[in-house]
């Protein structure tokens, strides 16, 4: 697999995504519908500890 990013454009755009996801992880339980925002993607619902967990960046809903 070939990329069209140079090494460093590959690291500075990785390190991009990763700063844009900060605080910006929206998670939902699909066992108890429970809802909360983290840093990264969660593998467990803080309160049933399940892993069926959805997550979704925040950055990726438009603002209206």
């Amino acid at each position: 697999m070939s990329s069209s990013f140079t090494p460093d454009e590959l690291r500075q755009w990785q390190l991009a995504l990763a700063e844009a996801n900060r605080n910006n992880i929206w998670c939902h339980c699909r066992r108890c519908e429970a809802e909360w925002v983290a840093s990264d993607e969660q593998g467990q619902c803080p309160q049933c500890g399940s892993d069926r967990v959805e997550r979704i960046a925040c950055w990726q809903f438009p603002d209206d």
